[in-house]
């Protein structure tokens, strides 16, 4: 059995990544950037209007003001993506599908912690290695989502053409687009410092372990040589 140091690090690891977990899951499902931008009718160029998207990873909303008239959209946003170019449509989808990743690899983490909270495995991948493993990934893909998601939003045209896309009987023009990160954007930074700190739960456990062994082989490393030959 292991002892009851050892026990409560790894349950404080498995508590604080299933609290990560909690967080991206309220994080993926709820809105993550609002898009405003300025609106004119198609070769007038009069831009009194204005359009702003909200999108979440999997649901959207456009809610247009004389744009050229008031009406509010509802849209899913990886089959619009698909209507509206390429770039827009493989950054979002890797966005998701690196989330689910992060998922997965949090989940193991949870699961090893588990496992060495109750047993005494050798120092594979099923002991801290594997915490270590599996929340590094967590954090560093966490961060990988971050830029994605920033560039896909600022530097491709894909909320102008999803306003397009959504107003395909009066064509219209845009500019001045603005974007603003909402609250499921800003819960990877907590989750990440979450999946960090299940790494530093364990690094303390792991040291202390290896500051003990160290501490009870030295007399005998220190023993005369005379000593030793007996």
């Amino acid at each position: 059995m292991p002892s009851t140091k050892k026990t409560l690090h790894f349950i404080s690891s498995a508590l604080v990544t299933s609290v990560s977990v909690g967080l991206l899951g309220f994080s993926m499902s709820t809105q993550w950037a609002e898009s405003t931008m300025l609106c004119s009718r198609g070769g007038v160029n009069n831009f009194n209007g204005s359009a702003a998207m909200t999108i979440s990873l999997f649901q959207g909303i456009v809610k247009k003001v004389d744009c050229p008239f008031g009406a509010s959209d509802n849209f899913e946003v990886i089959p619009t993506l698909n209507q509206i170019g390429t770039a827009p449509r493989v950054l979002h989808i890797l966005v998701v599908l690196l989330l689910v990743v992060c998922l997965l690899f949090s989940a193991g983490s949870i699961l090893i912690s588990l496992y060495n909270s109750v047993s005494n495995p050798y120092e594979t991948y099923m002991g801290p290695i594997g915490v270590y493993t599996c929340s590094t990934i967590s954090a560093c893909l966490s961060v990988v989502v971050l830029i994605i998601f920033v560039v896909n939003l600022n530097l491709t045209t894909m909320a102008e053409e999803v306003v397009k896309n959504l107003s395909p009987f009066v064509p219209v023009d845009l500019k001045d687009t603005y974007a603003e990160m909402l609250v499921g954007y800003y819960m990877l930074i907590p989750y990440m410092v979450l999946s960090l700190g299940a790494i530093a739960l364990i690094y303390m456990y792991d040291h202390a372990a290896y500051t003990h062994r160290r501490e009870q082989q030295r007399p005998t490393e220190d023993a005369p040589k005379e000593i030793m030959m007996y």
